[in-house]
């Protein structure tokens, strides 16, 4: 629950922030119609990878990093196949896109060129400071293995591939 309240905070708090900077730096840039089209469209398309990584990556948990019956999101194997295999957060990477994507989708270029790039540290940083080590608390030295084999990210052609191909849906 906590992160969701987060997660909405970043997205309305950078909106309206970044609406308050457009004001200051572009003021003129809510007047230029093509500018709007564009990052519109920008920002469906970013919206539209947030979800197909989301839901890829979902997926491959709930196939490969469940074992009997859990509440919905709750993992108790470490999942290393998939995109797993290639790094360590891609749901993460995903995520990365969603501020981007609403910065885009709202047109505000504050957002996009200040307030996004924030966000995002501040996830790599949750990612660090409180994602890492709680795995590493839930799957000890299995973790560490795979930590050190496995990278955070991997933008080779063939883990982006990996992390859009389609996954079926698992009716476990």
């Amino acid at each position: 629950m906590l992160r969701i309240i987060i997660w909405i905070t970043l997205i309305i708090g950078g909106s309206i922030f970044g609406y308050y900077l457009d004001s200051l730096m572009f003021e003129n840039a809510h007047q230029n119609i093509i500018f709007h089209i564009i990052s519109l469209l920008i920002g469906v398309f970013l919206l539209f990878l947030v979800m197909k990584i989301s839901k890829n990556t979902g997926r491959t948990l709930a196939k490969y990093g469940r074992k009997g019956k859990l509440k919905r999101m709750q993992t108790n194997v470490l999942a290393k196949q998939g995109i797993y295999k290639y790094m360590r957060h891609p749901m993460h990477l995903g995520l990365f896109l969603f501020p981007l994507g609403i910065a885009f989708l709202i047109g505000s270029p504050s957002f996009i060129l200040i307030i996004a790039p924030i966000e995002i540290i501040f996830m790599l940083l949750m990612i660090k400071l409180v994602e890492e080590p709680g795995t590493i608390n839930k799957f000890g030295e299995e973790y560490l293995n795979y930590k050190k084999q496995v990278p955070w990210f991997c933008f080779k052609i063939k883990c982006l591939k990996e992390l859009l191909k389609n996954v079926p849906k698992n009716y476990v």
